[in-house]
């Protein structure tokens, strides 16, 4: 079972699903004209500066809604999958990786966009949205609905898999490994601290990631930087070694086996897909609880998440691992090192004591609990659009339950199961965006009109 299995993984992340991916960024980032370098500083004020419209109708900030959706972004895939990527694809995969972001930012805005611009409200003023929404009031008609249901039942089990059970098995394994601390310890402390925030809703999320997640970014953005202040003679050549094995691949060094440019840039877009889930749709349903009155403006905001995971995360992971030079480095069982166990070896390269391999332990923890937070609201509104409102606290009570199972199980089958569900999302969400570009393209020309002229 476990075979066939794997065998439809791969067959849905094939290259078929990450050129539609990357192509539907590159064709929004054209009818956008480059919304997401021309606006970027716009998106930046709105995000940081501006925090709340007056009179804007929603269940939390534009803030809380970006810090939501970095909360289920921001995780493993900034630590480990920078890693992953590095290690089978050479230095390049880190470029393709920018470029898969720079054009996700197009396709994170559009997202965004449609889903507050069709999100609805239920009759206690609580405002719903996503992919569905969008597509079954947007695209419209049996097509548009049998996607959206088809979106949402995707995105409810994949929040099970790869938004709880993987997650809450990394912190346990962590802290067995590092502190020798008992799984069911783990579960159990998780499963609470869960419970604690989600029974509250949205609105409870959202103030509990606003504060969480920019401490944890700042706190690994801190540590990364520091590495790179100790190694910054290395960063003028780890730079042209990432622009040039982008278009040449990279010959084997050391401990790493070499890479082909195919293989650079495979693992470049599927890690730096996988990191900011633009295309999957996610980030759009908790876009549509933020407080606005326009669609731009949180689609803007929401457009900031990509650029902060990818362009600004996932680099300094990276950076810290090539200008270590671990990534050439042989483990301890003679095979080349990969995943978190070399990004903690980039680290402890530079920082003292054990240091770096501290601010890896403590940044996949508070990195996978902030995933499990997010995925818990995705999971829930994708939940409630296939079965009401009355669906909402039974979800969040087995949710809950999840968290302290996956902490104390194997997980090489829900794994599998939650990257073919992952895959599966992005393909209505892709369909919608695509149908819809030219309303968003025609709004979007509005807004910056009306934003430089007023009158």
């Amino acid at each position: 079972m476990m075979a066939h299995l794997t065998s439809v993984r791969d067959f849905i992340w094939g290259v078929p699903l990450l050129v539609l991916l990357v192509g539907t960024g590159v064709y929004l980032t054209l009818i956008l004209r480059g919304l997401q370098v021309k606006g970027l500083l716009h998106a930046l004020w709105l995000a940081f500066v501006k925090r709340k419209e007056s009179g804007a109708d929603g269940d939390i900030s534009h803030f809380q809604a970006l810090m939501t959706a970095l909360a289920a972004t921001v995780g493993t895939g900034n630590i480990a999958g920078v890693a992953t990527a590095i290690a089978a694809g050479g230095p390049g995969a880190l470029f393709w990786m920018w470029i898969t972001g720079l054009f996700g930012m197009a396709t994170k805005y559009t997202e965004a966009f449609v889903s507050v611009k069709y999100r609805v409200e239920d009759e206690l003023g609580t405002k719903s949205g996503g992919p569905m929404y969008a597509l079954a009031r947007g695209v419209g008609g049996p097509v548009g609905r049998t996607l959206g249901w088809l979106f949402a039942l995707f995105a409810a089990v994949a929040a099970f898999g790869i938004g709880n059970m993987v997650q809450s098995n990394s912190v346990a394994d962590v802290l067995r490994s590092s502190a020798g601390i008992d799984t069911r310890i783990t579960g159990a402390v998780l499963a609470v601290a869960t419970a604690a925030v989600i029974l509250g809703g949205i609105k409870s999320i959202g103030r509990v990631t606003e504060i969480l997640v920019p401490g944890m970014i700042v706190f690994y953005m801190a540590a990364a930087i520091a590495v790179l202040i100790i190694e910054w003679q290395r960063i003028p050549e780890v730079l042209g070694m990432v622009l040039g094995s982008a278009f040449t691949g990279h010959a084997a060094l050391g401990g790493f086996l070499g890479a082909t440019i195919k293989e650079s840039i495979r693992m470049g877009v599927a890690r730096g897909v996988f990191s900011n889930e633009s295309g999957l749709g996610s980030a759009g349903i908790a876009a549509a609880a933020a407080q606005t009155t326009l669609p731009a403006t949180q689609a803007l905001v929401s457009m900031t998440q990509t650029f902060i995971d990818t362009i600004i995360v996932c680099s300094l992971t990276g950076f810290v691992i090539l200008t270590s030079g671990v990534w050439t480095v042989s483990g301890p069982a003679g095979h080349a090192l990969t995943g978190a166990p070399l990004t903690a070896a980039g680290f402890d390269a530079a920082l003292p004591g054990g240091l770096g391999r501290a601010v890896v332990s403590i940044g996949l923890i508070l990195f996978a609990y902030s995933t499990i937070l997010g995925w818990s609201y995705y999971g829930e509104k994708s939940l409630e659009f296939l079965l009401g409102e009355r669906s909402v606290l039974p979800y969040r009570i087995l949710f809950c339950l999840v968290v302290f199972l996956g902490a104390i199980q194997p997980l090489a089958l829900v794994w599998t199961v939650a990257d073919i569900f992952n895959g599966l999302m992005a393909v209505p969400n892709l369909i919608g965006l695509l149908m819809l570009s030219g309303i968003v393209a025609r709004e979007t020309r509005q807004y910056f009109a009306n934003l430089y002229d007023p009158s």
